[in-house]
């Protein structure tokens, strides 16, 4: 399902564990509300949002690089490269940026200077910086007019889009199933947890950057083992962002529905997982390849079928299933806290 052929320039809403919102009266608010949900309700955790940093990172460099190849190539493939240094790079860069962003409160009353002057200012000079380490090089790159105003523009980005929306993310200390199961049966027939579950639109964002880190970090380790390439350069296609999305978005749903509805265990679900993403990966494989967009090519491997999938892979595919279920539990964990319980953190905060 992926950019990962010979003939790829490597040379250059509410998920099922969400709970919904159900009309209660202003008594039924401290039990329901305000109560245990909102007890368990923290900030996403250190390695969660360096997860998150890193991941997001690749798919930035991905993006970027990929619609300059498609510039200077023409090429429908539009594969983009990135690599694990990188990615250990952004999680470690956009940690301290958010510290930087958490500096806002100094503002008050400016915002336009803080989020159009400081914080882009910031994140130039560091992103400048960052580059002239990577070359190693006793010569200072010169950052071009063209990259400043990328860099501009990724920086409003992360002023007003990415740190703003990640905030609002919450992490539930208490995995939802289990608060599920220590309510009475009135409490789970109402629902009366205002906590809603990322939508489904966010989770399909997600999926595919993980497919984008899932395919550098594979082709990385293929470039090592073979050509010895200690950059640990890979590459990926903006076309897998579409595959792995849709086909996680897709596994996730019969995680959630074999294991929780049916109570099915992992070895009667991995063979469904597996069938699933070779179906997947073959049909997304055949459609690309009628426009010259297909960037991989199993041919030359053992046990392949029109070159579009092979049985080599099957270990990583079962391996990558198997993550998916973690991935989906942590993804449950996350919630979009209700506008009604933000302010009553935030209240509590002040009160505190």
């Amino acid at each position: 399902m992926a950019s990962r052929g010979r003939d790829a320039r490597s040379q250059s809403g509410t998920p099922a564990g969400g709970l919904n919102t159900a009309p209660m009266t202003h008594q039924q608010e401290p039990v329901g509300e305000t109560g245990d949900a909102v007890e368990s309700l923290r900030e996403l955790p250190r390695w969660l949002r360096l997860y998150f940093y890193g991941m997001h990172g690749v798919a930035l460099d991905v993006l970027l690089s990929s619609i300059q190849g498609f510039l200077n190539y023409r090429d429908p493939k539009l594969v983009g490269f990135s690599s694990p240094y990188l990615c250990i790079m952004h999680a470690l860069t956009h940690f301290a940026l958010e510290k930087i962003y958490s500096q806002k409160r100094c503002f008050r009353g400016r915002p336009v200077v803080f989020h159009l002057v400081f914080y882009p200012s910031v994140y130039i000079g560091l992103q400048i910086l960052i580059g002239n380490i990577n070359t190693l090089t006793e010569q200072v790159r010169v950052v071009s007019g063209t990259q400043l105003v990328v860099h501009y523009i990724l920086a409003l980005y992360f002023s007003l889009v990415f740190h703003r929306g990640l905030a609002r993310l919450q992490y539930q200390t208490i995995s939802p199933l289990e608060h599920t199961r220590e309510l009475g049966p009135v409490d789970r027939g109402h629902d009366r947890r205002p906590l809603h579950g990322l939508p489904g639109f966010v989770r399909f964002l997600f999926f595919g950057m993980h497919g984008f880190l899932d395919e550098v970090i594979f082709t990385s380790i293929f470039n090592l083992v073979e050509k010895s390439d200690r950059t640990l350069s890979g590459h990926t296609s903006l076309w897998s962002f579409l595959m792995y999305g849709s086909c996680s978005f897709v596994v996730e749903k019969l995680y959630l529905h074999l294991h929780f509805n049916r109570g099915w265990g992992i070895l009667w679900r991995l063979p469904i997982y597996i069938c699933f993403i070779y179906t997947w990966e073959f049909s997304w494989g055949l459609f690309l390849r009628q426009f010259g967009a297909c960037s991989w090519d199993y041919s030359h491997y053992p046990h392949n079928f029109m070159g579009l999938v092979t049985l080599l892979y099957l270990p990583g595919w079962a391996g990558i299933s198997l993550y998916q279920d973690v991935l989906s539990n942590v993804m449950l964990r996350i919630k979009l806290p209700s506008n009604r319980v933000m302010q009553t953190q935030e209240t509590r905060l002040l009160l505190d």
